[in-house]
Parts: C-alpha cells; sequence; structure tokens
C-alpha cells in the first residue's frame, strides 16, 4: 500500500506529536483531542470496541512499522500521532529503577524514589493473601506499586506502565538464586500470591470480578515455565533443558500460572529462556497457545524474557537460522521480544516465506489490545480514570506504614530457648550490634528494588530502643573474607546483650548466581560462636536471606537463644526487627521454603523431579515430596504467644462421588478407584464442597497475628502421592487469651486431588486427613 505525501493537516499533526513528547511533565499518549487529524482514525473512537480499534491501527501500518513494534523498546509513528512505547518495567516488591538499564518506567526526575517493600519470600511468610494485595493500598482497589506506577506515569517520567513482574516460578531447589523474588515452594501460595498481586496491581479488587476493561497497571507472570535455575556449576538458563513429568507440570509448575491467569486476569505472561523436555519455551505452540490461550482463557500479550529468541538458535541450537527462531516464536503465540531479534529478522523471515503476515498481526494485536486498556489511546490518560493519581501518592505515609507492616508480619521467630525474647525495655542498658549485614541500607532491598522512600536499618532500629548501642561489622563483608573476630568479642563482652546480624546478600545469591552451598560463610560462622561464647547472655541472631540457610550448628548452640529470619524486609525492615526484637510486635512469619541441611547439595540441581526415588537414594523436593532430615520444615515459625487448635464437629465427614458420574470410576491396579477431575462438571463440583471451622486460641500475654495451616494427607502413602498438601491458610489478630472460629470451604475437586502419572488431576477413593497443628480430622471419599 502506498502512502501518499504528508499534507499540512499531517504536518501539524507530528508537531503536536513532538510538543507532547517534549513536555517532560506529560505522560505520552495517543488520540490526543486537541489533534485535529485524530478525529478520523476510528482507532482513536471510544464508542467502538477494542477489537474494532485495533483493527483499524494496524490496517494503517506498513510492514516495517509493523515490525518495529515487535520489540520491548518500540519506536513511535509519528504519522499516526503513536508515541514511543517501552514494555519493560520492573515492579517486583515496588517500582524500581537502574540508571544503566532502559526501563518504560524511570525514577530520575522530580520523582526519584518508590515505597520498597520486602522481598517476596518475606512477604510470602505472613500467608496474608489480603496483605499481598494490600501491599501498599490505599482508599482504592489497587496496590501501592500499582498506584506509585500511575503517578510516575502520569508525572510524565515512563513511557510504559507494562510490569514484569510477579515470579510465580515454584522455588524447587534451596540453592536458586532467584528464589527470594518467589513466594516459596508450594503451589497453592503461589498461585494465591498471583493473583493477589495481579489484582492489586491491575485495579482489580480483592475478590476479583471488578477490573473491566481498563488497567492502572498491567502485571506479567513470569517465568513461563519450569524455570527455576539460573547459573549451577557450568549449566546456565539459557541452555538448560528441564526435564519435567506431565506429573510434576499438572501439580506443581503449571498451577500458579493458571491461577494467575484465570483467577488473576494477568495481562501478561513472560515465556522462560529454558526449554521443558527439548522446547524452547518462548517457541512452544502447546504451551503458549494452546495451553495458556486455548485452554486457560489467556487474552493478553507474551512476551520473552530478554534475549531469549536469540538463544533459540544462536546458543540452543533448535532453530537453524534466526528467520527460523523469528517464525517458531510468533507461530508459538509469542508477541513481543525483549531484545532486537523480531526488529532484525522477522521482515526476512516474511520474505523467505517462513512467516505469514497474520502471525505478526495476531502479535500487534494483542499487544495493541493491552496499551489500549491502559487508556493510552484515548486522549490525555490524567483526563482519563485513573489521571488523578498524583505524585503526592508516590513514598506516601500511608504506604510506609504498610512497608513496616509487611516486614513484622513476614519474619519468622525460629528459635526461642527460655522465653529470651522479647528483651526488656527497660533492664536492657547497653547493647552490642554486631555483623556485616547490621548498617547495611543495601541489603535490605534484596533484588529488583529501586530507591527506596527512606531505609531504616537493623542498627538504626536498635538504636532508638536502646541509647548505649556499640555496633561492629565483624567481618569485612558478607563472605566475610577478612574476619576481625578479636574486635567483636570484645565488645560483646561488655555489654548487656548482643544481637548479631548476619547471613547473605545479592553478592551471595541473585540472579545468575546459584548457590553451591547451603551454610553461611566459614569465617561468618566462626564469628558467630565466638561471640555467642565470650557474651554475658545468650546472644540474637538475625539472618538477611533471600534462600534457606543450614544453621544447624545455631540451632543447638546453647549460647544463641534466639533465632530470627528476615528475609529482605525492605526499606522498614530494621525497624521491624527492633519492634520485635523488644516486644512491641509478636513475631508470626511461617517459612515459605523447606530449610534442607548442607547435605542436600549432592542433589544435582538439574533434575527436576519433584517425587522422591529411593531406589536411587533421590530424596525428592519440597515438603511435599521430601522425606529426608531438615533444619526447618516448611510452615514453621514461633510466636511469643502459643496457641491452640481444635476441629469443630461436622455434620458429614464422608464425600460421595458415585452414583453421580455417567461415567463409570476407574479402577486402577493399586487397587485405590479414582475419579478424574475433568469428569466431574462444574456443578458437581460446586455441590460437593463444604466448610471446615477450626477453633483457634492464643494463649499467650500478648495479642498476635497467626497464619493458620490447613494440610490434608491421604492414608494411602507412595505412588507419587504428596506426603501432605497445603489446601488452605488464613491468618487471623488475636488478643491475649482470645479465640476464633475460622471456617474454611473445601473442595474436593481441588483440595482432594491428585495428579496421576499421565498429568490428570483425580480424585481417590478412601480415608484423607486434615491437619493444623498437632490436630487431625478425618474425611471419607466415597466412590
Amino acid at each position: 500500500m502506498k502512502h501518499p505525501s504528508p499534507s499540512l493537516l499531517t504536518l501539524i499533526h507530528i508537531t503536536s506529536l513532538l510538543l507532547i513528547l517534549a513536555d517532560s511533565t506529560r505522560p505520552p499518549f495517543s488520540c490526543d483531542t486537541s489533534d485535529p487529524l485524530t478525529k478520523s482514525y476510528p482507532f482513536c473512537k471510544t464508542t467502538l470496541s477494542i477489537n474494532q480499534r485495533v483493527q483499524d491501527l494496524i490496517s494503517r501500518l506498513t510492514l516495517d512499522e509493523k515490525i518495529s513494534q515487535l520489540v520491548n523498546s518500540a519506536p513511535a509513528i509519528p504519522r499516526l500521532g503513536i508515541p514511543k512505547y517501552n514494555w519493560w518495567s520492573e515492579a517486583l516488591h515496588g517500582v524500581a529503577y537502574f540508571t544503566n538499564i532502559s526501563y518504560g518506567m524511570r525514577l530520575n526526575g522530580p520523582i526519584q524514589s518508590a515505597t520498597s517493600f520486602p522481598q517476596v519470600i518475606l512477604t510470602a511468610a505472613s500467608f496474608d493473601a489480603h496483605l499481598w494485595y494490600r501491599i501498599g493500598q490505599a482508599s482504592s482497589p489497587c496496590t501501592a506499586i500499582g498506584i506509585e506506577a500511575r503517578a510516575t506515569y502520569n508525572a510524565g517520567q515512563a513511557t510504559g506502565i507494562t510490569f514484569w513482574a510477579p515470579n510465580i516460578n515454584i522455588y524447587r531447589d534451596p540453592r536458586w538464586g532467584r528464589g527470594q523474588e518467589t513466594p516459596g515452594e508450594d503451589p497453592l501460595v503461589t498461585g494465591k500470591y498471583a493473583i493477589s498481586y495481579v489484582r492489586g496491581i491491575q485495579g482489580d479488587s480483592f475478590e476479583g470480578g471488578k477490573l473491566g476493561e481498563h488497567l492502572r497497571a498491567s502485571a506479567c507472570c513470569k517465568h513461563f515455565t519450569a524455570y527455576d535455575l539460573d547459573n549451577w556449576k557450568g549449566v546456565n538458563r539459557f541452555i538448560f533443558n528441564a526435564k519435567v513429568t506431565l506429573q510434576d507440570l499438572a501439580d506443581t509448575y503449571q498451577p500458579p500460572f493458571q491461577s494467575c491467569i484465570q483467577q488473576g486476569k494477568a495481562s501478561g505472561i513472560m515465556c522462560a529462556y529454558n526449554r521443558v523436555n527439548g522446547v524452547p519455551n518462548c517457541a512452544d505452540y502447546n504451551l503458549l497457545s494452546k495451553t495458556a490461550r486455548g485452554q486457560w482463557g489467556f487474552s493478553g500479550y507474551i512476551t520473552s524474557d530478554c534475549d531469549a529468541v536469540s538463544i533459540i538458535h544462536e546458543e540452543q541450537g533448535y532453530a537453524k537460522l534466526p528467520e527460523d527462531a523469528v517464525a517458531d516464536v510468533l507461530k508459538a503465540g509469542m508477541d513481543v521480544n525483549c531484545g532486537t531479534y523480531l526488529k532484525n529478522y522477522t521482515k526476512s523471515a516474511v520474505k523467505k516465506k517462513k512467516l505469514p503476515m497474520s502471525e505478526i498481526d495476531r502479535a500487534l494485536h494483542n499487544l495493541f489490545s493491552v496499551r489500549m486498556r491502559l487508556g493510552l489511546f484515548n486522549g490525555n490518560p490524567v483526563k482519563q480514570p485513573f489521571g488523578d493519581i498524583g505524585s503526592d501518592q508516590i513514598c506516601s505515609q500511608e504506604h510506609q506504614n504498610l512497608a513496616l507492616e509487611a516486614a513484622r508480619n513476614g519474619i519468622v521467630l525460629l528459635k526461642n530457648t527460655d522465653k529470651l525474647l522479647p528483651l526488656s525495655k527497660t533492664k536492657t542498658d547497653s547493647l552490642a550490634v554486631i555483623g556485616p549485614n547490621a548498617k547495611s541500607a543495601e541489603t535490605l532491598l534484596g533484588n529488583y528494588a529501586g530507591p527506596p522512600c527512606k531505609s531504616v536499618t537493623p542498627l538504626q532500629g536498635l538504636q532508638s530502643y536502646v541509647k548505649d548501642t556499640r555496633y561492629h561489622p565483624g567481618c569485612s563483608a558478607v563472605n566475610c573474607s577478612s574476619a576481625l573476630t578479636a574486635q567483636a568479642v570484645k565488645i560483646a563482652k561488655g555489654v548487656d546483650h548482643v544481637v548479631l546480624v548476619m547471613g547473605l546478600d545479592q553478592t551471595l545469591e541473585e540472579e545468575e548466581h546459584d548457590r553451591v552451598d547451603l551454610v553461611l560463610p566459614p569465617k561468618q560462622q566462626n564469628l558467630i560462636s565466638r561471640v555467642a561464647k565470650a557474651a554475658k547472655n545468650p546472644v540474637i541472631l538475625v539472618l538477611l536471606s533471600g534462600g534457606p540457610v543450614d544453621i544447624t550448628f545455631a540451632k543447638y548452640d546453647q549460647h544463641i537463644g534466639s533465632i530470627l529470619w528476615a528475609g529482605y524486609p525492605g526499606e522498614a525492615g530494621g525497624l521491624a526487627l527492633a519492634e520485635i526484637i523488644f516486644g512491641d510486635h509478636n513475631p508470626g512469619g511461617r517459612l515459605p521454603v523447606t530449610w534442607y541441611p548442607q547435605s542436600y547439595v549432592k542433589v544435582p540441581m538439574t533434575d527436576m523431579r519433584m517425587r522422591p526415588e529411593p531406589s536411587s537414594g533421590y530424596p525428592g523436593r519440597t515438603y511435599r515430596f521430601y522425606r529426608g532430615p531438615k533444619v526447618y520444615e516448611f510452615g514453621y515459625g514461633l510466636s511469643y504467644s502459643n496457641y491452640s487448635y481444635e476441629f469443630l464437629p461436622v455434620a458429614q465427614n464422608k464425600v460421595y462421588l458415585n452414583n453421580q458420574l455417567s461415567s463409570q470410576s476407574v479402577e486402577n491396579s493399586n487397587p485405590l478407584r479414582y475419579i478424574p477431575v475433568s469428569e466431574m462438571e462444574t456443578e458437581l463440583c460446586e455441590k460437593s464442597k463444604y466448610p471446615v471451622t477450626v477453633r483457634v486460641q492464643n494463649h499467650g500475654e500478648m495479642a498476635g497475628k497467626h497464619p493458620l495451616l490447613l494440610f490434608v494427607r491421604q492414608a494411602k502413602t507412595g505412588n507419587g502421592r504428596p506426603v501432605k498438601q497445603l489446601v488452605a491458610f488464613q491468618s487471623v489478630n488475636l488478643n491475649a487469651g482470645e479465640r476464633a472460629d475460622i471456617e474454611f470451604e473445601l473442595s474436593p475437586c481441588e483440595h482432594l486431588s491428585r495428579a496421576n502419572e499421565d498429568g490428570l488431576m483425580v480424585i481417590e477413593e478412601g480415608s484423607h486427613f486434615l491437619s493444623i497443628g498437632d490436630k487431625e480430622s478425618e474425611i471419607q471419599i466415597i466412590i
């Protein structure tokens, strides 16, 4: 199609766009109502459906213009009044910004910071889905991350408002450097976190169903799928081929993404670098189109991880030519390339007849639909929905208070011998704070963090409680290559109490850096033991880390009275720790991952199997399947209060599924009968739901926030069945002595089913036992 020479009207139109782009305080947008040319474009008419508008827009683009929009840094199309757009922004636990990366969201103008919440692994330890949704929730149904993101955009400091978060890969192996970014090892917890995060950032209600067409910001669930290895003993994420069984895909790796799409209504997905069973994720039609779009109803955009298209040819050798890689990913259902491969090779792929134009148009339809849902083609966004979110809501006191609340509720008390904690505020006259993490504001943040509003280090937090606080780093750095043990011991001998702030940081665990050990650096461990032995009283050990650490030495050291795990607790982490240590907050966090012993490093990180294989000595993974020794188990966490549980009587503890199906139940050789969930109609699944009520009581002297974790196990074990499985959780606030009845709704289709070897979810007959704490309640499935 030949395009005419620019008319005077078109030149006015382009000039208008350039004026918009030149105004740094004005957000970039299309369809300016003051531009006379836009009135003639159907894609600017909000009375039409998004589908009609997008079709009109795509019909006006040349091939070169179409191709230019298939990469994360999409350039402007001045003749149509379309500004540039950057698809890549990060908001894992707050709006992130790095000066060396070209993000759509920039914190380099009048707005230079954003609220930095705890790293996700610690937020998950609260087991509080409302908190996850609320992370920064103000008076409107959106998280602070979404609010601060839109405020930054409205202030003209963004060329994009699509965020590549959350990370909802299962924390399968304790050595993974990026495990800190995830909600942990459990598929249910990870799925619930995904739903809460996505609904919050996109502007939906906590319960869902109120989102509609408009997006406040766009969330993208990553990394699809079975991605949880970065760089371990020479095997990197770019070349790794994850060999995954259908059974493990069905009940471990895929459920969080299904929840993210079907319940969270995410508008984006990122396909991962790795291959799964030989096929690159970004080139897998069955994964992207058949499963995500076909079976789960996904209607958003799919981006590659950065340079994930190029490696399909250059490193994996899956595609013979660059054009083959481009054709493979677009035909599979991917829409936008983080990188330049699609910009460089799509045109030649078309010319070589490897790629039909329809695939390009399909991708563009998904991309422009999301931009329109964000309101970027409706005129000035400041005059549209969400346009009233101002920069005064960035780093608001409300958001900073919530960052503190999230840190408080996630920190886990692992040990508290003789009720050493909380320390007395009136009787503690002197305090030593020792450790390389005590004074580091940077360590508090973890990775993918932007400049925080402010930071309170553990040292600063503790100084606010004890005037005579003496500090020593103990080591030159977290790796403790140079330990200053003698000086630290001398300080420890002269004070009432010692708080050791130790652990890991991003030099020891991060993206592209998996650990090879689960223990602390040797000199750091030695420092802890030496100081503890020298101190007047048992010491308090605080661990900052994303991943689990084998601290067996500290667990059984009588000189170490208390241990707190604080993850990477965000900008207010130091204050939260101090409040817990001195009793202004009652800890209630629970571990979202299993803490394995050092001997677990014998297990190859490349082995993706979840289930154990006793014949070969393979122990399995996560609390659901691992049967070996543990330092601390999933869900472990102490409190300053003791809690008791009681299952209230139920009218019926039998679930009858026989004579309710048109097809026969299946008898297998083990010889339990089972029913495939896929054969049970939605109505039957709904009818079979029933309530379970747990009475919980706080027997302590302090009010506390306490997560209830409800598990189920089958009476019959083996044959790939989980040891136990989390089926529900809820956090409850209880005053001293108070009790409450908490009702959980159980669905046999969802909670009492398991994956068989073919990847089918089935419900087996027989006894199932619900458990919470040390209490159990039996349910019988009758088929």
